[in-house]
């Protein structure tokens, strides 16, 4: 065992960082990364600091302040919105104003085509078009091409 962590609880007793448990120590944590990376050359051992204190403040963050994934009719209605887009103005994007329509009511899923449109419209990545697995609810395929009427 090396000696840097010959007595791991003697260093947290010295004050070592350890593992957040409430929004006080995250904030008390937070201030000194902010300080740490305000550094213009920090040394090795304050960077080794900063990875450290990121972690741990990603940890409890992702355990109690985790932002759900959002489902690509949530981002288009969002981007929609920001932009002061209609439905009208994706037909490019999707072939019809009835694509669009039965997209924006979940009623049909994006095919690949229209997920590679959106992205250059939106210049976002793919991934935000495409559902996560937890979000897709029986709608894992994508359309080949056009959408088909049933």
């Amino acid at each position: 065992m090396s000696t840097v962590l010959a007595n791991p609880a003697k260093m947290i007793a010295n004050g070592a960082p350890r593992v957040i448990h409430n929004d006080t120590e995250l904030e008390m944590y937070t201030d000194a990364l902010f300080r740490l990376t305000a550094l213009e050359r920090p040394s090795t051992t304050e960077v080794e600091a900063i990875e450290l204190l990121t972690l741990l403040l990603e940890r409890y963050e992702q355990e109690h302040y985790a932002i759900p994934a959002a489902d690509p009719v949530s981002v288009v209605r969002f981007l929609m919105e920001r932009q002061d887009l209609t439905q009208r103005d994706l037909i490019p994007q999707f072939g019809s104003e009835s694509a669009v329509s039965m997209f924006m009511t979940r009623q049909r899923g994006l095919t690949l085509e229209q997920v590679r449109k959106l992205s250059a419209r939106f210049r976002l990545s793919t991934d935000v078009f495409i559902p996560k697995a937890s979000d897709r609810r029986g709608r894992t395929r994508f359309a080949k091409g056009r959408s088909r009427s049933r």
